[in-house]
């Protein structure tokens, strides 16, 4: 919760005209998995994840913001077992319809724009199905966005599709490197870079995001550009780590960090807002860089120049062809109405690469409009903003508390009667949904548990694992001991795990290392080097059964493992080469119920 503190109101930080959310699914979308409004059929609950509790939070800085919904993964039942979602399309559309139903019923929020299968294929059938329920239930005013992926082939089916080109609002394409194709432009509807940036956030970065925020209108017509992604509050060893506008990842410190990309988007977004027109007019400039500018049709007139060079401002993707940018004086000549302006207040940022030390979002001294004409002198990989607008702010905020490591001594006893959330904090699932639960039955020392509830395969973004998995702690780690009492549901081939050095997550969970320490409801244990369980360190028998509470240890020091049941040594002097650091984690052998409890790692 940090981070949105800073931002009190809009014209304030980042000030931004878009919020687009997970519809989670269960599964794995890139650095971990958001949970489902309904993880069954019979099951409907609109208080899990994050989410939610963000919209509100960004309705309440800026209650004019957009919020747009998009799903990376489904629930498997949506596919009744089959690793697609379209062949049921009028369950998906419910399924859909029913989230955007439940935010405006339990969190009085109103979404803008909904979206298909994010870079997943879409199906005809199923956006015009889609357009059908959510008219039937009133919600006419949110928009459809497709697909989410490329420009091709979404604009070539909506060019020989009259109906699809009917129910479809805008074209959103993802990294499309400031380009559009043909079709698209054809189609007449909006454009968007509904996926953009993904870059770490240094002023590279800052580089990357003040280019294309510009050029994807400039080169490609695009009104609207998205990042990807908000903020980086994961952990910094998961993929992409650090790819988002800012960084707040230490929950248990409250350190953050505003980085430079925050400052840029406030040349654009605190000076422009949603319903402001592009002026069509060539942005690019004779020594390079660009320029946009953009009126609210009553007079306000907004210009962005940026002169980002190549080497400061490489996104991630795509490649970026070679260019030059060199100093120069721009002169701008103000016609029609404009020509009546006489002065525009300048914002400024410089990215300095040689001292480190840039200027970020600095207001300057107005520049004076002589018969609708006005020069700047422009150097390289400078931001500016000029506008009629006087109602820009930098603002000032406290230092935050520094940063500091997960704690080297952490417990957790998950006995909270009214969580302010449905997982427990700084446990990152990345396969399945770890979540709260009450044991109403539990005659006591175990009705507050933490619970993995996911017992179906979803339909997949990524190859989410075989088992789930949740992580938690200081991927430096290298020695250490986890306890946590486990609790098998499944009978037979039911199972769990705790483990330490674990060394991977997100879009690349399926091949985790570490040292595993399972228990399965036949009364076996094993000690493995990998998430999968093909590499067998250990095994034999520890007559654990299901429904029935026990407690694990694991010991790691040096090369060298050890395992307790129930506080006395179940297996020891197990020989470990690699990983030599990692997480702490707990998970169960296959998509299944299973509780955890009294969780501790030192």
């Amino acid at each position: 919760s940090v981070f949105l503190s800073l931002f009190p109101q809009p014209n304030f930080g980042a000030s931004l005209h878009i919020l687009k959310v997970e519809i989670g699914g269960d599964a794995q979308s890139t650095d971990g998995t958001e949970p489902s409004h309904m993880h069954y059929e019979n099951d409907e609950n609109y208080f899990r994840g994050y989410e939610w509790w963000l919209m509100k939070e960004a309705k309440k800085r800026n209650p004019k913001i957009k919020l747009i919904g998009l799903p990376w993964a489904f629930p498997g039942w949506i596919g009744n077992g089959e690793n697609w979602p379209y062949d049921y399309p009028d369950i998906t559309a419910y399924y859909i319809v029913s989230w955007i139903l439940g935010a405006k019923q339990y969190h009085d929020l109103d979404i803008d724009y909904i979206g298909i299968w994010n870079e997943r294929a879409f199906s005809s059938k199923y956006i015009k199905l889609l357009r059908y329920t959510l008219d039937k239930h009133g919600l006419e005013q949110v928009r459809i966005i497709a697909s989410d992926r490329l420009w091709e082939p979404i604009s070539f089916v909506m060019m020989i599709d009259s109906e699809l080109h009917g129910v479809v609002d805008v074209i959103g394409a993802h990294y499309p490197g400031t380009k559009t194709v043909q079709n698209a432009i054809l189609t007449g509807k909006k454009l968007w870079s509904s996926e953009d940036y993904s870059t770490f956030n240094n002023d590279v970065g800052a580089g990357c995001w003040a280019r294309i925020l510009n050029q994807n209108y400039v080169n490609g017509n695009m009104t609207s550009t998205i990042a990807w992604n908000l903020v980086a509050s994961y952990y910094e060893e998961l993929p992409f780590g650090r790819c988002g506008l800012m960084t707040a990842k230490e929950p248990w410190s409250g350190h953050y960090k505003v980085e430079s990309p925050i400052w840029i988007t406030a040349h654009t977004t605190q000076f422009t807002q949603p319903g402001w027109s592009y002026l069509q007019v060539d942005g690019h400039l004779e020594g390079g860089g660009s320029f946009v500018a953009l009126t609210d049709g009553l007079g306000n007139l907004t210009i962005i120049i940026e002169t980002m060079s190549h080497n400061h401002s490489q996104c991630i993707r795509p490649p970026l062809p070679n260019f030059s940018v060199e100093p120069q004086r721009a002169t701008f000549y103000l016609t029609g109405s404009f020509r009546m302006v006489e002065t525009l207040q300048v914002w400024y940022s410089r990215l300095d690469f040689e001292s480190g030390k840039s200027i970020l979002f600095q207001q300057l001294h107005p520049v004076k409009v002589w018969r609708g004409r006005f020069s700047l002198d422009l150097n390289v990989d400078e931001v500016y903003t000029l506008t009629t607008l006087k109602t820009g702010w930098k603002c000032e905020f406290p230092e935050p508390p520094p940063p500091q490591p997960f704690p080297s001594n952490y417990r957790d006893d998950f006995n909270i009667r009214n969580p302010p959330f449905s997982e427990a904090p700084n446990f990152a699932d990345q396969t399945g949904v770890f979540e709260y639960f009450v044991n109403a039955s539990d005659p006591g020392d175990h009705v507050f548990t933490l619970r993995q509830v996911v017992v179906q395969r979803p339909i997949t973004w990524v190859s989410d694992a075989d088992q789930t998995i949740s992580v938690i702690g200081n991927f430096k780690w290298v020695n250490m001991t986890v306890t946590c009492d486990i609790y098998i549901e499944k009978p037979r081939d039911g199972g769990v795990f705790i483990a330490g050095r674990v060394d991977n997550g997100g879009i690349y969970v399926r091949r985790t290392k570490g040292v595993f320490f399972w228990v399965f409801a036949d009364g076996s244990y094993r000690v493995t080097g990998d998430l999968a369980g093909q590499e067998i360190l250990m095994k034999g028998l520890a007559g654990v059964r299901d429904n029935a509470w026990h407690t694990l240890t694991l010991n790691i020091q040096g090369n060298s493992a050890s395992g307790l049941l129930n506080g006395y040594p179940l297996w020891e002097n197990v020989t470990i080469s690699k990983p030599g650091n990692g997480w702490a984690a707990l998970g169960t052998r296959s998509f299944e119920f299973a509780q955890f409890d009294n969780f501790h790692v030192e």
